[in-house]
């Protein structure tokens, strides 16, 4: 029986994998788009039953290859571009792929746990799973949306387990082939070490300078989760996953470079500190983002903790330093 992973070679995906190979699991089929060839190394050193493209996975299944033959679907795969304006291949990458998959999984009593996004909450400030708080402002966060709807109407007659994750502003290892849809921390990482300087953007409507608030979260709690409810099957619904806490751009920004300069022996400084100094300086607010950028998230995981995970989340700067010291060690390999 083979657990299956979808964007295997992506961010979240590829640490699943790792995941599993570390409890002993060894027959992972991972699934993804190769179009970007370069991703094949986050699956580089990973032991794999098989790698198939995500057309030829959903041709089969289709096809009844797999009928009676996973025991798992961890779906990760998505587009998560937020500034993809291509809404009909946004549609058909995450909604219809999701669905068709969500089926299957239904029809052959296999647990199917999915990424969804925070982005679904849009410009809102309360982040609990219910549809009067969504307000999608892009087609990537309303594909989400749609496809969590789907998921509601099918819980109460489910004949599997299904659990959707939705992912605040996750941060961590084998993330860098995202470019610039990679996380703050990784882009913060490689400013400073380019420029010695981490560039944010200056406050709007009324919030001060690097104050927007982002519920940051470490991918090692994100794997925690998935592993916690591919071993609890009797847990469903649909989760917030983050840290639970709001923290700033400015309180990342300080988190990286005091990594940065704890690798190299100096002392962590504060936010007023290495502002002065210029470590941390500020550029105008893109308009192109205007009216399209959440300005605050935190995730409410009180139905999360329901469901019986209990686990704590990894603290912004201890999170950010294993990051940190993780990209070093790959830069002097």
């Amino acid at each position: 029986m083979a657990i299956v992973v979808t964007g295997a070679a992506g961010f979240i995906g590829a640490n699943l994998v790792r995941a599993l190979n570390a409890r002993g699991e060894r027959d992972v089929v991972a699934v993804d788009r190769l179009d970007s060839g370069d991703k094949f190394r986050n699956l580089a050193g990973c032991d794999l039953a098989d790698y198939l493209d995500a057309d030829e996975f959903v041709e089969r299944v289709e096809a009844g290859d797999f009928d009676g033959e996973l025991e798992a679907v961890l779906h990760q795969g998505a587009c998560s571009d937020t500034m993809e304006r291509d809404g009909a291949f946004m549609m058909r990458n995450n909604h219809r792929y999701s669905s068709r998959l969500l089926e299957h999984c239904q029809n052959d009593g296999v647990p199917f746990l999915y990424a969804s996004s925070a982005a679904v909450y849009g410009s809102g400030t309360t982040f609990v799973e219910s549809r009067e708080h969504e307000d999608p402002l892009n087609v990537y966060a309303y594909s989400k949306a749609l496809f969590d709807d789907r998921v509601r109407r099918a819980l109460p007659d489910r004949t599997a387990p299904i659990a959707g994750f939705r992912y605040f502003n996750v941060y961590g290892p084998h993330e860098a082939h995202k470019g610039r849809m990679a996380s703050v921390a990784w882009h913060f990482f490689h400013q400073y070490r380019a420029e010695g300087r981490v560039r944010l953007f200056e406050g709007t409507g009324g919030i001060a300078n690097g104050e927007q608030r982002r519920d940051f979260v470490s991918v090692e709690d994100v794997v925690r989760v998935n592993m916690a409810f591919l071993d609890h099957p009797e847990r469903s619904g649909i989760f917030n996953v983050g840290s639970g806490r709001a923290e700033t751009y400015n309180a990342m920004a300080a988190a990286v470079i005091n990594a940065v300069r704890g690798t190299e022996g100096q002392p962590a400084a504060s936010i007023d500190t290495l502002v002065r100094e210029g470590a941390i300086t500020y550029i105008p607010f893109p308009p192109a983002l205007a009216g399209r950028y959440q300005n605050y998230t935190q995730a409410d995981l009180a139905k999360l903790r329901a469901a019986g995970y209990r686990e704590p989340t990894v603290e912004l700067a201890e999170g950010v330093r294993r990051y940190v010291e993780w990209m070093m060690a790959r830069e002097r390999a």
